[in-house]
């Protein structure tokens, strides 16, 4: 009996941890609800110093990962279930690499609700342990949105929220790939990165018939304080979510991301000699696109290096960037269980002039797929000051194919490697698809090829059979050569008919 009280006095203190943090104690009746509200709550939470959220009980944080996924939310049970709404949404258990629960608040009529935690809510595998301590101030781990996007009446999954600032979106017909973050602190940086976290939800009631759905967040780290408003339309082609933050930082923020993307790539045709793979490429992501402010269309392939890389793009008031997936077909990747060919692609566009700046690509070496490396984001040139406040607007567009930004070819794949058996030179292609812009003879084309630290053979086009686009073919002897920056472009009657693509080369 000594063990088993034991037991029970440790659980009351966790539970009891939980009753202490700001806001998880909250009466069932609610609160009015207000855009104001939430962002005079924030300031308060900035005004404050910083508190670490408790852990949930030992019993969920040590469920092994079979365990975890065995309990699964009932969606005949998912609020707003059989209802007018256009919205239903679910919610994740806390645990495993969740260790921290978060206030999910549901707002109805002007009113907003804290969810109680329910374990009733969930249908559980017989390997689920039956002493999970359970207490509606547990919380939860997430939130997932469903919509009738598809035909009407069938409600499937478009969107969760879950785990520090991530969340993801499926545009219709495709499956989840890259993720997003709400900031990105230090990535990167010396002193290690910073994961600030959403900490509690409000999600509102559509009114009945209505397209745009609306959640909105709490973002808390020791450097930052943040309120998000997402404004979500999944029925399109693309789903779109327009999003709208202010921040409060309790330090000078000199390294932070706006509008981060995470992403994953293992490997392409570009290094396809290091990986012993019965596929021909791996990624959920295979280059970072940008339109710049001075109006240039950018294509940067993305890389697995053998060692960190940040590259910056510097630019003033971009007027777009994302991470795509170009790579369409399912022979691009062999892959029936991956499906890497339908992961989506994500465009940035600022809501506002975003000033100077650069936009920057993280590139982080992995050996495995499972691990996302690729981190692509605005940072500003200053810092956000401490203890100020700052706005920030864009809209995300996830999508399978993002919309031409600029009249000009794209590039739809990178190929490296030695050309020749024995030979020393490594041969570039680039693969540009077929468009307007470009003329009807490829003869008439005029080739841009520069590295100031490699000496590049001046190309070669030729027209692709298979793709009808024009094929640029360099070479360049690497030497003792450890990095370079290599550019290409298109060009024809003196006006750039391609997108410039950008390769870093490292030995």
């Amino acid at each position: 009996m000594e063990g088993v009280e034991m037991i029970r006095r440790e659980v009351l203190k966790g539970l009891g941890a939980l009753a202490l943090w700001p806001g998880m104690a909250r009466a069932a009746e609610g609160v009015a609800f207000s855009e104001e509200m939430l962002d005079a709550l924030a300031r308060d939470v900035a005004a404050q110093p910083f508190a670490k959220r408790p852990l949930v009980p030992q019993e969920w944080r040590g469920l092994t990962y079979d365990q975890y996924r065995a309990i699964r939310f009932d969606t005949a049970r998912a609020f707003w279930t059989g209802t007018d709404s256009t919205l239903e949404f679910d919610l994740f258990p806390p645990g495993l690499y969740f260790p921290h629960s978060v206030e999910v608040n549901m707002v109805e009529d002007g009113i907003a609700r804290r969810v109680p935690f329910d374990l009733s809510l969930y249908q559980k595998h017989e390997i689920v342990p039956d002493d999970l301590p359970v207490d509606d101030r547990l919380g939860y781990s997430g939130v997932r949105l469903r919509a009738a996007i598809a035909k009407p009446g069938f409600f499937q999954e478009y969107a969760v929220f879950q785990g520090a600032s991530y969340f993801r979106v499926i545009p219709r017909d495709l499956v989840y790939g890259l993720s997003a973050r709400g900031l990105a602190v230090n990535t990167a940086g010396p002193e290690g990165e910073e994961f600030p976290d959403f900490t509690r939800f409000w999600v509102e009631r559509p009114a009945p018939g209505a397209q745009l759905h609306r959640i909105h967040a709490l973002m808390e780290s020791p450097s930052v304080t943040g309120m998000y408003h997402f404004t979500l339309d999944p029925y399109g082609d693309s789903a779109d979510v327009d999003v709208r933050c202010t921040l409060w930082p309790r330090v000078d923020l000199a390294n932070v991301g706006i509008a981060p993307l995470t992403s994953m790539f293992y490997f392409d045709a570009t290094m396809r000699n290091r990986f012993n793979d019965f596929r021909p490429a791996v990624h959920d992501s295979d280059g970072l696109t940008i339109l710049n402010g001075n109006g240039e269309m950018l294509w940067r392939p993305l890389a697995n290096p053998r060692q960190l890389q940040v590259s910056s793009f510097v630019d003033s008031n971009p007027q777009g960037f994302g991470l795509a997936q170009r790579a369409r077909r399912y022979s691009d990747f062999h892959d029936l269980e991956a499906m890497y060919h339908r992961r989506p692609s994500v465009w940035i566009t600022p809501g506002e002039d975003w000033g100077h700046g650069a936009v920057t690509l993280v590139e982080i070496p992995t050996d495995k797929e499972i691990f996302d490396n690729i981190v692509a984001y605005w940072r500003p040139r200053e810092p956000l000051a401490e203890s100020s406040e700052h706005a920030f607007t864009y809209r995300m567009s996830w999508t399978g194919e993002i919309p031409e930004q600029k009249p000009v070819a794209q590039v739809i794949g990178t190929r490296i490697g030695r050309g020749f058996p024995h030979n020393l030179h490594q041969l570039v292609t680039i693969d540009f698809a077929p468009h307007a812009a470009l003329p009807e003879d490829y003869d008439d084309l005029v080739i841009y090829v520069y590295s100031a630290r490699l000496e590049t053979s001046q190309g070669l086009i030729q027209r692709n059979p298979e793709t009808g686009g024009p094929r640029l073919a360099f070479s360049f002897d690497p030497g003792d050569v450890e990095m370079a920056e290599i550019r290409a472009q298109l060009f024809h009657e003196g006006r750039g008919v391609s997108e410039i693509w950008l390769y870093r080369w490292t030995a």
